[in-house]
């Protein structure tokens, strides 16, 4: 490793440790003096160690730069032609622009030869519909889909191990490349055999009964189910005002849902965001007391701070309103990600949020009309993607209720 890169990995971790020693400041008085000779510690380590370090290796690594970013392309395209699934890269139209060498293998086709042709001819005639519609769903940002699929059948008709498919898909922006593109695995073998089969009337094949879902699974979906609806009464029977509308959202998501859930304004002409609700301290895995996970203050006070928090200074939050994006974050690795109390005190170190979800509030079309913000702590499951995507359509519903 590069003595550059090496300064850059310690300067990562270094301010890995500055942040857990700044969400410190919450913690009593009495236990801040080992925190302080950690901080003396950790400055003296960058005098001594990493500043020397830094100016020695800089300039060869100015130098090198442009190298570096290159190496690092052609290893990220390896990566892709490399890969033991067969990865495509879609147009919102299922057109190839790109597929690796399992791909290839999988469908029967060069990858120059792809290149330009729509998937769905390699798929059997009842799942192109099916397929076309998915992509052309997470083309438009509407989050990540899976289904499964069947492949053409070979000219002699008869079925073939590996012909059911399960296409999961995901949306991305390549840079250089105009629109958004669909990054779509397909992944064979008995996995992708028994959603098969669970997804069909009742029977397989060979007349056996497919493995009926789990009870686990059957009842978070219907928790969800009546989540959403739950939302949808409350949109409908809410005064036609978007503050009350996005208040009483938020309380339908506090502690059912999410610990702690904030909602955030646009105001009109393209102005600043303002923070119109936020709720949290009453969830399964709130601490005890009305105490949050640092003894300096309740759940009152974090809810103060949540409160008067100016959203414009949640990168996390700006980042949603402007590109129209939703966040799912699972352990954050950048405590900063959704700002600061008034003390400096990072929230999410703060309130030692394990799960984030931050989503755009518009209708399917127009621009963003607010922000959603839900955050888990404690011991509780972090956010699924059927959890994500049930958020992701109260946050459609919520955009064509806050139109003007």
């Amino acid at each position: 490793m590069a003595e550059g890169e090496r300064v850059t990995a310690e300067l990562t971790d270094f301010r890995r440790r500055v942040d857990e020693l700044r969400a410190a400041r919450a913690l009593p008085s009495t236990e801040r003096l080992s925190v302080l000779d950690a901080a003396l510690l950790e400055l003296q380590h960058v005098v001594d160690v990493l500043l020397p370090r830094l100016e020695r290796g800089l300039p060869a690594e100015r130098d090198n730069g442009a190298r570096r970013a290159a190496d690092e392309q052609q290893l990220l395209r390896a990566l892709f032609q490399r890969m033991p699934y067969a990865v495509a890269l879609l147009g919102p139209d299922t057109v190839i622009r790109r597929l690796n060498f399992a791909g290839t293998r999988l469908f029967g086709m060069r990858a120059g030869y792809a290149a330009g042709r729509p998937l769905t001819a390699s798929l059997a005639p009842e799942a192109r519909a099916a397929f076309r519609s998915q992509i052309a769903a997470v083309s438009r940002n509407e989050g990540d889909r899976s289904l499964v699929v069947r492949l053409l059948p070979p000219p002699d008709g008869a079925r073939r191990e590996g012909e059911s498919l399960r296409a999961t898909m995901t949306a991305l922006r390549p840079r250089g490349e105009t629109g958004t593109s669909v990054l779509t695995v397909f992944l064979t073998g008995p996995e992708a055999l028994t959603a098969d089969r669970d997804g069909r009337a009742g029977r397989d094949g060979a007349g056996r009964t497919g493995t009926p879902p789990g009870l686990a699974e059957l009842t978070r979906t219907t928790e969800l189910m009546d989540l959403l609806d739950d939302m949808t009464m409350t949109i409908l029977e809410a005064p036609r005002d978007p503050i009350a509308i996005l208040d009483q959202a938020c309380r339908v998501l506090r502690g059912r849902f999410a610990d702690w859930v904030t909602a955030d304004l646009v105001t009109r002409g393209g102005g600043p965001l303002v923070r119109v609700a936020a709720y949290g301290g009453a969830g399964p895995d709130a601490a005890h007391d009305g105490k949050d996970a640092h003894d300096g203050d309740g759940a009152d006070a974090l809810q103060a701070a949540l409160a008067s928090q100016p959203p414009g200074d949640c990168p996390v939050v700006v980042e949603a309103a402007r590109a129209g994006n939703a966040h799912l974050q699972v352990r954050p690795e950048d405590l900063e990600a959704f700002g600061h109390d008034a003390d400096g005190v990072p929230i999410l170190a703060r309130a030692g949020v394990t799960s984030l979800l931050c989503v755009p509030l518009r209708a399917r079309s127009g621009p963003v009309r607010g922000v959603l913000t839900l955050l888990r702590t404690g011991g509780r499951r972090a956010f699924s993607m059927a959890e994500a995507g049930t958020v992701d359509r109260m946050a459609r519903h919520l955009g064509r209720a806050l139109r003007p």
